[in-house]
């Protein structure tokens, strides 16, 4: 995808990453995880993005820039609701560096999701934020989503899978 998305803020325009730009969102990621403080569960790769996202198309990855210069990205991919039967839209990350943050970007990544998940026909735009992330926390509420209380976010990495295989 090529795509194009312009913003209300001047100077900001909201793109599709393109390939051979691997290492950005690596770094983005990065970033995401050093602000989350989990630096070191980063295994990503710029191999292993660029199948993942340009041939595998398991994931949609965005760049946010500002005056051309990357400031930020969000990357996303579908799901499957049985109950609903349709596709849905799970936000995986998103992340804008320190000094862009509080400018209205992310309400734009989020407009820009939104109207992606309704062209495509998804039900739903589902996320999940850190308990302690009381900024981004504040920011959802405002926009009009809310947590889903009463379930809890199940995982198994590669270690527990191999080890209940025997």
């Amino acid at each position: 995808m090529t795509k194009e998305y312009e913003t209300k803020i001047e100077g900001v325009k909201i793109r599709f990453v393109k390939e051979g730009e691997e290492g950005l969102v690596l770094h983005f990621i990065k970033s995401i995880a050093e602000y989350e403080k989990m630096s070191e569960c980063v295994m990503a790769t710029e191999d292993g993005l660029r199948k993942a996202i340009f041939e595998q198309h398991a994931c949609n990855v965005m760049i946010v820039e500002y005056n051309e210069k990357p400031v930020g990205f969000c990357l996303y991919f579908h799901t499957f609701s049985t109950f609903c039967g349709r596709t849905n839209m799970y936000l995986e990350d998103i992340f804008i560096d320190k000094e862009m943050r509080g400018k209205g970007i992310g309400k734009e990544i989020f407009r820009i999701l939104m109207e992606i998940a309704l062209e495509e026909g998804c039900e739903r735009l589902e996320w999940v934020c850190l308990n302690w992330n009381e900024p981004s926390i504040q920011f959802y509420k405002k926009m009009g989503a809310f947590p889903m209380s009463d379930w809890t976010t199940w995982r198994m990495t590669r270690k527990e899978m191999k080890e209940a295989l025997g």
